[in-house]
């Protein structure tokens, strides 16, 4: 999934980055609530971790701004506040969940998956098509019960093409799910990635190439 952090505390940004990387997702940073409204505007996220208590433009401006836009992300609000009528004044502005600092890095990153989940159609939590079976949450993925031990970026590219359930994914579409900002359009890591893919998948070859369009799993 494309995740957004929004957090002023560079140290805490980076570590919550580092650990949702970790779980495959790809994340962009923003450090104030203006960079990180700059950011939606032109990427399309599953799920932005708003930190309330931001520089510049506040957090509950930033919360109120993206369910104004009517975008699919889905926000997790962080703050300090912990009261009662704090999470509720969160909740109320749109926030689709809230975590209290501070937090378990394990919570943090079931809360973004399964807010990634309603961020989307409507999902199984274990993904199985054509004899794959993709579990998230364990990070595993098996072929006809075989285990297939698979890079990051690679579960997260097979994990967009079952997610599809049958229809084309382009590779734009695949660059923007699986990989941050900083990934060049112009490089050929979407078709590299496909091809290693296909290898440890192993044969019969399962992920088609649509000619011009993109890549699927029948």
């Amino acid at each position: 999934m494309r995740v957004l952090v929004v957090e002023d505390e560079r140290m805490l940004a980076d570590a919550i980055a580092e650990w949702l990387r970790e779980e495959t997702h790809a994340v962009d940073l923003a450090h104030d609530g203006e960079a990180a409204l700059e950011r939606i505007a032109v990427n399309d996220y599953d799920v932005v971790v708003l930190d309330r208590d931001l520089p510049r433009v506040h957090g509950d401006e930033v919360c109120k701004e993206l369910v104004a836009s009517e975008r699919d992300a889905r926000v997790l609000m962080l703050t300090a506040a912990a009261q009662l009528d704090d999470r509720v004044t969160g909740l109320s502005l749109g926030a689709d969940d809230y975590l209290p600092k501070p937090f378990a890095f394990p919570e943090l990153a079931a809360r973004v998956l399964a807010l990634g989940r309603r961020s989307r159609p409507a999902v199984p939590p274990v993904l199985r098509r054509s004899g794959i079976t993709l579990d998230p949450a364990r990070r595993e993925v098996f072929r006809n019960g075989r285990f297939v031990p698979l890079s990051k970026k690679e579960f997260a590219v097979l994990a967009e093409l079952l997610r599809a359930a049958g229809s084309v994914v382009s590779a734009e579409q695949l660059l923007e799910k699986a990989w941050d900002e900083h990934a060049d359009p112009f490089t050929g890591a979407v078709r590299l990635t496909i091809l290693k893919l296909r290898r440890k998948l192993a044969d019969p070859p399962i992920v088609e190439t649509v000619p011009g369009v993109g890549y699927r799993i029948p």
